[in-house]
């Protein structure tokens, strides 16, 4: 099933950066981050409510409010950007170099997290780092 969600997410993440692309023209790359923020934290608390999951929240120590605050920060900077980087280039450009979020994903999976990280990685990262060089340039 997860990869049904992943497919689900990338496809959604294309729309995303088209959607950005045309509702951005004209707009301050903040306030259209700031409009996108808005309506992610509406949809994200209905299905809270929608799944009744609000009651897990006094549940949450202090370790993963910690780490959700961070996550959440680190979000906010990466939109700030991602919108101004669509802003100022084309989407064609913009996504690749962001898609390389993969690449430094996996090597913090490894230093942080101690995952894995197998040749086959290796040459994914590499191609992908290939990949995002060879549409930016």
């Amino acid at each position: 099933m997860w990869i049904i969600f992943a497919v689900l997410s990338a496809v959604f993440a294309a729309l995303t950066s088209i959607l950005a692309k045309i509702g951005i023209d004209g707009v301050n790359a903040n306030l259209a981050t700031a409009i996108r923020t808005v309506v992610v934290v509406g949809m994200a608390w209905g299905m809270v409510f929608l799944t009744q999951a609000q009651k897990g929240i006094s549940e949450i120590g202090r370790k993963s409010w910690l780490f959700l605050i961070l996550s959440g920060l680190a979000t906010g900077a990466s939109w700030l950007c991602y919108y101004k980087a669509l802003q100022l280039g084309d989407v064609s450009k913009v996504v690749p170099i962001d898609k390389l979020s993969v690449v430094f994903t996996l090597i913090l999976s490894f230093l942080f997290l101690h995952e894995d990280f197998t040749v086959k990685s290796l040459i994914g990262c590499i191609l992908i780092g290939a990949g995002a060089l060879t549409m930016v340039l």
